[in-house]
């Protein structure tokens, strides 16, 4: 997860698709990596991870949003899972939300080549 693993595009492995992605670019990387620690911290306090904490404010936000996170492994999956666990309260939400309101992910999602494919 970014901020965690990740201090710098070179913490990625070297064939990783994330190296052509304009979020992981210069500043727009920074500017992402500092939203990150400011969720990390609220993660921290709530004794979860930031994947936890991101699948608990979509469950407990969005009551018509059926979350599908990406799960590579059995401990993912088990993580996963314990993100229904994690009680946000009210205060908790907006928290999360003033820390990243939509649309500050700084950068495109995708490369140009890629946005013509998604937005076809």
């Amino acid at each position: 997860m970014l901020g965690r693993e990740w201090r710098s595009v070179g913490d990625l492995a070297p064939n990783d698709w994330r190296h052509g992605n304009p979020r992981f670019q210069g500043e727009q990387f920074a500017k992402n990596l500092s939203i990150a620690d400011r969720l990390s911290e609220v993660a921290e306090e709530k004794h979860c991870t930031p994947a936890q904490l991101a699948l608990a404010w979509l469950l407990r936000r969005h009551q018509d949003v059926i979350p599908i996170p990406g799960t590579s492994s059995i401990a993912r999956l088990e993580e996963n899972i314990r993100a229904a666990d994690v009680f946000l309260n009210e205060q908790d939400l907006n928290r999360i939300e003033h820390a990243l309101p939509k649309g500050s992910a700084a950068g495109e999602r995708y490369a140009p080549a890629m946005m013509k494919v998604v937005n076809g």
